[in-house]
């Protein structure tokens, strides 16, 4: 099992956060090289099921997740049911004051490939884990001038 917990400050409020964050088909605006769209449930709820595309055209990982758990605006937890990416997603959103809050994304997954992926992991972390805070950095800025239905 891998863990992985990436934060972000964003000068806007938890409820806007929140509604930017789990605008899933608008996550392409500040994930690069991603889609996302929601294929059972309205994607609000427990049991919602999304599947995210990253790539480009037939290459790239698909990622079908479940929604486990639904607390807005503070958290949403997915479990991952992919062959590739499998296990847990957290997004948390935790308010500093009514205009502020923090949005933290953690994961907690099994690398696929057994050690062969294990070990692919161990070198690609560092550029994955750049990658996601480049995409966050993006997310607070994307959530600070977030308007519903944008």
């Amino acid at each position: 099992m891998s863990d992985l917990a990436v934060s972000v400050d964003v000068a806007a409020p938890a409820g806007t956060t929140w509604l930017a964050l789990t605008d899933w088909e608008r996550q392409r605006e500040w994930i690069p090289g991603t889609t996302v769209r929601v294929v059972s449930g309205n994607g609000r709820s427990v049991g919602s099921r999304l599947e995210a595309f990253t790539g480009k055209g037939a290459f790239g990982v698909r990622d079908t997740m479940e929604i486990t758990s639904w607390e807005p605006p503070v958290r949403c937890t997915v479990r991952h049911l992919g062959k590739v990416v499998k296990g847990t997603g957290t997004f948390h959103v935790q308010a500093k004051g009514a205009t502020r809050c923090v949005f933290v994304w953690a994961e907690e997954f099994t690398a696929p490939f057994g050690p062969v992926g294990k070990l692919g992991w161990v070198l690609m972390k560092p550029a994955f884990v750049m990658a996601l805070r480049r995409s966050m950095r993006t997310f607070a800025e994307f959530a600070e001038s977030y308007e519903v239905g944008g």
